[in-house]
This record gives C-alpha cells, sequence and structure tokens, in this order.
C-alpha cells in the first residue's frame, strides 16, 4: 500500500513477529516517507487501502534512528481465557481460547501467575531457545482479572519473551486451574531450569494478544498529529 500511494517501494520494520493466528492491538512499525506526508493524511490514506483487518490507530514522526524492534522498554500480551459457552460462538471464538467445558478454579489461575514475577530463566516455558541472547526475562507484571462475563485475562508485561513464551505459561496455568497438576510444579518449573519437569501443551495462538510496546519518551519524537476538530460544533 505504501508503494501505491508514495510510488516507491519502502521497507517496513516491525516490533517484532507474532506467531501465525496471534493478533496484535499495538504493533509497532516504522517506515521512512517523503517529508510532504503528514501523519494524519498517512493515516487516512493508508487506512482507506489497507484489507479490514488492519487498521492504524495513529502515525507520528520520530527521530530517523528510531528502531521499532531495538529500542522498546517493554512489551505488554494478553491471553484471553474463555470459561463461559457464549465464548464458542463466531462473534468471540476465534479471539479466545474457549474452555467452556472444563472446571476451573480462577483462584489457582491468580496464585500461578503471581509466581512468574522476576528476572529469570524461562527456558522451560520456550518452544527454541535464544542462544545470542540468553534465556533471561526480567517480568514485571503477571496477573489474571476478569474478561468482561466471558472469562479471564492473562496479563503480562516484560522486557524480552522467548519463542511461545507467553502460550507455554498460560498452558500450564491452566492445568494447575483444572486440577492436572499442582502449583508447586508452576514454582520449579520457573525457579528450576535444570528440572525433568516439562511443561504443560501451548495455549492455542487464537487469544494471545499483542497489546502494547512500550518507548523511552526520547525516542517517540513529536505527539501523533490528531484529526482536526469539527467547525461549528456544540458542547450540548
Amino acid at each position: 500500500m505504501l508503494e501505491k500511494i508514495t510510488k516507491k517501494r519502502r521497507p517496513v520494520v516491525g516490533s517484532g513477529r507474532t506467531d501465525r493466528g496471534v493478533h496484535a492491538l499495538g504493533q509497532v512499525a516504522a517506515v521512512d516517507v517523503p517529508s510532504k506526508w503528514s501523519a494524519v493524511e498517512l493515516r487516512r490514506s493508508l487506512n482507506a487501502l489497507l484489507p479490514a483487518e488492519i487498521w492504524l490507530k495513529e502515525v507520528r514522526r520520530v527521530p530517523s534512528d528510531f528502531h521499532p524492534r531495538f529500542h522498546p522498554l517493554a512489551r505488554t500480551y494478553e491471553y484471553h481465557l474463555g470459561v463461559k459457552c457464549s465464548a464458542g460462538s463466531p462473534f468471540h471464538y476465534r479471539w479466545c481460547w474457549d474452555i467452556s467445558g472444563m472446571s476451573l478454579d480462577p483462584e489457582k489461575l491468580r496464585a500461578s501467575a503471581k509466581l512468574v514475577s522476576g528476572k529469570r530463566s524461562f527456558r522451560k516455558f520456550a518452544k527454541a531457545g535464544q542462544p545470542k541472547r540468553g534465556e533471561l526475562c526480567h517480568v514485571t507484571g503477571a496477573q489474571w482479572t476478569q474478561w468482561n462475563d466471558l472469562g479471564y485475562q492473562f496479563e503480562i508485561t516484560a522486557n524480552r519473551y522467548l519463542h511461545h513464551m507467553v502460550r507455554y505459561l498460560v498452558g500450564t496455568m491452566v492445568d494447575i486451574a483444572c486440577g492436572r497438576r499442582p502449583l508447586e510444579e508452576m514454582t520449579e518449573l520457573l525457579t528450576c531450569p535444570q528440572t525433568e519437569l516439562i511443561t504443560s501443551r501451548p495455549a492455542p495462538p487464537e487469544g494471545l494478544f499483542l497489546s502494547r510496546v512500550e518507548y523511552p519518551p526520547e525516542r517517540l519524537g513529536d505527539h501523533p498529529d490528531r484529526d482536526p476538530p469539527p467547525t461549528g460544533s456544540s458542547n450540548e
């Protein structure tokens, strides 16, 4: 679409890749475009051309050395767990893990999430390692909360993630909450990377969302352009 409106092929750099089936509410990407394009004009033009599944929330000018992948301070993911039968409806099943047929203890969900925060090895919760960057991740927040009236939402914030890490965490926590494994195994998996224990199967990708990417303020440049307010309107 950028090539169509700017008449030149322009590489787009994203803040990271998501697994197939995973969604993004707060993906960040950068691209060089001619200065004649204002942020609001670019957002309007691209939203008019992009497929319905993709929508630009905002566009802003950033410093020329800004890199969406290497400069984040933290990324936040959320995972939707559907426990009501309506979670399996056509309006919800593509955006959650429907476990409405299972018996689940929400207190065990919350207790397992409390164990996750901290700086430690998450090797046991990864499909594949990252030899160059190591296996340490600093999780600054992890909790389960109510997700509308459909079930529960897991939110986790960390400086980095290993491959499938959030999905392995969720799959293991759900097994604990369903009584298929004890809470103590979560502690061992998190604190003893050499343990012979293995995690549960990863949760399905459909319930996972990249919700927020945080950057140092100086990296973000100007505030995003906004559409001008309508003229002649009243405050009734």
